[in-house]
């Protein structure tokens, strides 16, 4: 196996010497640059980058510079996606937000992780697991979630948690670390379109 597909398989693989990954690494950091350079004006710029940035968008979203992320193609955005500033995703593994999903300013999504034992650290060596964040979410400022969470649909994370264990859907959670804290009951809107 390669040290990228060890990577996606989340296995230890080589994060910080491997020649490819780095060249990897340095493409895309060169774009998240070259987003974070451009006036708040110019948005059709910022679009056109962050589609090259992302490994797969919707139409609606926006993420506020600056930004930042490993790879860039393992990360998925749903419809109506919005990200305060500060945004960095650790992305060694897929990253997948679903719609309607709101993130606070200086929020982290790290899917590395590192050894215990200090000498494969020392190599050099790190694991990913894969994060996927579901619909109608809203995040909180300054969360960090950890590898391998999902976080379930209509979720709400409160401001300065840190997420290392799955948060069931319709829950509101928060702390460090993060603890459902109330059940939501969700309501069915009617759809508006419909004429009475």
């Amino acid at each position: 196996m390669t040290e990228k597909e060890k990577m996606l398989a989340g296995e230890l693989y080589d994060a910080n010497y491997n020649k490819d990954l780095i060249k990897e690494r340095e493409k895309v950091k060169d774009l998240c640059y070259e987003y974070n350079q451009l006036k708040p004006s110019k948005h059709d710029e910022q679009r056109k980058i962050m589609k090259k940035i992302l490994g797969k968008t919707k139409e609606k979203f926006w993420i506020e510079p600056p930004f930042m992320c490993d790879y860039g193609y393992n990360i998925e955005i749903g419809e109506n996606f919005y990200s305060n500033h500060n945004l960095i995703i650790l992305d060694a593994n897929k990253v997948k937000f679903g719609d309607n999903v709101f993130i606070a300013p200086n929020c982290g999504f790290y899917t590395a992780g590192h050894p215990l034992d200090y000498e494969q650290r020392n190599q050099g060596l790190e694991y990913a697991k894969p994060i996927e964040i579901g619909n109608n979410v809203w995040i909180g400022g300054n969360v960090v979630v950890l590898p391998g969470v999902t976080i379930g649909d209509n979720c709400v994370i409160g401001a300065g948690s840190i997420v290392t264990k799955d948060i069931p859907e319709n829950s509101v959670a928060v702390g460090n670390p993060c603890k459902v804290i109330k059940n939501l009951n969700v309501v069915d809107v009617p759809n508006s379109s419909k004429t009475e």
